[in-house]
């Protein structure tokens, strides 16, 4: 009866022990960098929710930031994973070792938006060139200006690319106006200055719902031009609890997701905001590549 008793005493203990321990650990912080429309239309946050349904003890730190920062913040181990959408940027980093085991998890397009009065006739140009061209001609008269992120992301790198195959070059012009800053903030100043800007539609459509951007309006969509691709990567310089679970978030994102990223934003905008990758992954893989290559 004795033995039983020190036996059942020792099996509390332990256990005791082992409660004690993991409360005494915390949660498992995770470091992510990730472009600013992914975190600015609230998906992230909804999918790390969800995530956390299965791991509580996960702890997910979203560092929103522009592409290019993101990429050079993991460089510098600032982040055990990535979330982008400039494939460009992702190709040099990979060749570089930073980032490694990358996929594409979801797309959307960049829209032109700008104000409803169109005097630069955005929405009757032919392409995305042709647009620019028309915002650059209209902008030389004084007749519109250019809200440009200017800061080295997906969507400002998408927007270089577009001037240099309409062989422009506004840099440096008084109406070009670089904000250096997200996009949420691009898109508040092109409203307030009544400027044409280049935009990924989920965060347009998320700042225009909620009331923001009273004085923009779409003016040019669609089109493999336009194409906007995410890719999530890990840190290969990451390691121990942080590294296993970036690979678990970025598993759920890439498979477990499909269906959340599917529906996000239907209630609210209308629409969805992204669309998973899943059911048109090898034409998506030909676009980033070509995107890559520039």
């Amino acid at each position: 009866m004795r033995t039983r008793l020190i036996a059942a005493t020792a099996i509390v203990l332990v256990l005791l022990i082992a409660s004690l321990l993991m409360l005494g650990s915390g949660p498992v912080r995770v470091r992510i960098t990730t472009t600013t429309s992914l975190y600015a239309t609230g998906l992230l946050d909804y999918l790390g929710d969800r995530f956390r349904k299965d791991h509580p003890n996960v702890e997910l730190d979203f560092i929103a930031v522009g592409s290019g920062e993101a990429l050079r913040r993991a460089k510098q181990g600032d982040a055990c994973m990535v979330l982008v959408h400039a494939p460009s940027l992702e190709k040099r980093y990979m060749e570089e070792g930073a980032i490694a085991e990358g996929h594409i998890f979801a797309y959307n397009y960049f829209i032109i938006a700008g104000p409803p009065s169109d005097p630069a006739k955005v929405k009757e140009a032919k392409s995305p060139g042709d647009a620019f061209k028309r915002i650059y001609e209209a902008a030389e008269m004084g007749k519109a200006s250019f809200a440009s992120r200017g800061d080295n992301s997906g969507t400002h790198v998408k927007e270089l690319s577009v001037w240099r195959a309409a062989g422009l070059d506004p840099k440096g012009r008084p109406w070009y106006l670089e904000t250096g800053s997200g996009m949420g903030a691009t898109l508040l100043v092109a409203n307030e200055k009544g400027a044409y800007v280049l935009s990924d539609i989920g965060t347009f459509l998320k700042y225009s719902k909620d009331g923001k951007v009273p004085d923009l309006v779409i003016l040019f969509e669609g089109g493999d031009e336009l194409l906007n691709i995410y890719s999530v990567y890990l840190v290969p310089s990451c390691d121990g609890e942080e590294a296993k679970y970036a690979r678990a978030f970025a598993d759920f994102v890439v498979r477990d997701a499909r269906d959340l990223i599917a529906h996000y934003g239907i209630s609210k905008y209308g629409q969805p905001l992204f669309h998973p990758a899943k059911d048109k992954l090898d034409w998506l893989r030909e676009r980033w590549q070509v995107l890559a290559e520039g």
